[in-house]
Formats: structure tokens, sequence, C-alpha cells
């Protein structure tokens, strides 16, 4: 009467355990690798998009005939520019450069802040 019943062995069982253990140490430090990965893109992106500002600000004086400086394009974005409750920005002036930082992204503190510079365009 045993011999006819269906299932699963204990050995059986444990092998896929084994094989599931060896797979979720394998897939679990790749999926924080790219969580990593993710955020250092979407900082990069914020960075993309407060030069853009820095560069509108710039293009806008100059087509109203104004000569901005540095310290204006730096003004025009903020200390803190606001990109949403994703990200902490900071900017900063070297010379006439604007630097940026990223040093949060989606509440998470970056292991390394992320920085770009708006260079002033010289003539």
């Amino acid at each position: 009467m045993l011999r006819n019943e269906k299932g699963f062995t204990l050995i059986e069982i444990i092998a896929v355990l084994v094989i599931l253990g060896i797979l979720a140490a394998v897939a679990i430090p790749k999926y924080i690798s790219m969580m990593d990965e993710s955020r250092i893109s979407a900082a990069q992106g914020a960075i993309a998009e407060v030069k853009s500002r820095c560069s509108g600000y710039y293009a806008n004086q100059l087509l109203q005939g104004l000569t901005p400086s540095g310290a204006n394009v730096q003004t025009s974005v903020g200390a803190a520019p606001t990109l949403g409750s994703d990200f902490t920005v900071a900017t900063a002036l070297n010379g006439s450069d604007t630097v940026i930082t990223v040093s949060v992204v989606k509440g998470v503190t970056l292991t390394a802040n992320v920085v770009g510079t708006w260079y002033f365009p010289t003539t």
C-alpha cells in the first residue's frame, strides 16, 4: 500500500532547497549591485537636469541682451535645486563654473556622491 503513494522524497526536497539556496546566493548580490547602479544613473540624470537649467538661464540672459555671470547662473538654479522629493542636490560655485552634487536618491544615501559640473561658456 505504501508503494502506491506518490510524492517527493526527502533527498529530492533537499536537492531543490540546495539549488534554490545557490541561486539566491548568486542573485541577491547581483540585485543589490543593479540597485546601486540604477541610483547612480538616476543621480546622473538629476545632474543633467540641473545642467539643462543652467544652460537655459544662460541662454535666456543672452537673448535679453544681458551678460550673465557664473554666480548669476548658480543662483538661478539655487544652492539646493528642487527636483521633487526624489533627490538631494546641492550646487556650489567653482570660479565661474557650477558644481552639482547629488547625495541622496529616493531616500537612500549614495555610497559616494555623484558630482557633475556645468562649465561656464567662454568666448
